[in-house]
């Protein structure tokens, strides 16, 4: 399922840069990913010129962002939900190479084309930036140059792990692993607790770990079995975090 582009849609407001595009009365400093998005390094005034730039859409889940190898034409911040980031095979296959949370930037690669499709996992809510406009906007803050480039770094340690992921590991080592890596996240954008939100399919984590979705179920019936987990609605709960963790670092 595709959406038209809103960077087409036409603006309501009296000029161009007086329309809200959907946000806030005080659009960016009303954000609530604001303080754990690159976002953070920005001053009020800062916030207003990026307002003015940005465009707020909420997006239908199992709806395209966009699509791997297309031109590269945005700049997204998710604001609310998740997103799935894949790579189309060859063969017809899909490899999942991660999952976009609130906070994340998404199509800030150099190339300029896309280099992963990315899908609406839930209904997902964005900041859209037209990437030229984008781009000239951040050329003169090397504080938000910072601040993009430790997100560069935490993706690319995320990258990194997916790699062992798909290495040579059991597969309890490897969901133990995503599990834990989840909760990691979700902590870092301010949601701490044993109870892991996974919105996304059991195909789409056997996907992103390299089984099957009947490996991927038998695991974490077992898990639950063995009161290492406990399997509630739209997630998991962690019982046994030791547990977890020793196989998660193998």
């Amino acid at each position: 399922m595709r959406i038209a582009d809103p960077l087409q849609e036409s603006c309501a407001g009296a000029a161009t840069r007086d329309c809200r595009h959907g946000l806030a009365t005080n659009g960016c400093e009303d954000c609530k990913v604001r303080l754990f998005s690159v976002c953070a390094a920005l001053e009020a005034p800062e916030l207003e010129e990026l307002d003015r730039i940005s465009q707020a859409r909420e997006v239908p889940a199992r709806t395209t962002l966009f699509e791997q190898s297309t031109q590269a034409g945005s700049v997204f911040n998710v604001t609310d939900g998740v997103v799935r980031l894949y790579k189309s095979l060859p063969d017809g296959r899909r490899q999942i190479v991660g999952f976009a949370l609130p906070g994340d930037f998404l199509g800030l690669a150099l190339q300029d084309r896309y280099g992963v499709t990315a899908e609406a996992v839930t209904a997902v809510a964005v900041c859209r930036f037209a990437r030229s406009a984008f781009l000239v906007y951040v050329d003169d803050k090397p504080h938000l140059l910072r601040r993009l480039h430790e997100f560069a770094g935490h993706e690319l340690s995320l990258a990194q792990e997916q790699m062992l992921l798909l290495g040579r590991r059991t597969a309890e080592e490897k969901i133990a692993a995503f599990l834990l890596n989840m909760q990691a996240r979700y902590a870092r954008i301010g949601t701490v607790s044993v109870t892991v939100p996974l919105p996304m399919s059991r195909q789409d984590i056997a996907d992103y770990l390299g089984l099957t979705i009947e490996t991927v179920s038998r695991t974490l019936t077992r898990l639950a079995r063995e009161k290492a987990v406990l399997i509630v609605p739209d997630g998991v709960r962690l019982l046994d975090l030791e547990r977890l963790k020793l196989a998660g670092a193998s």
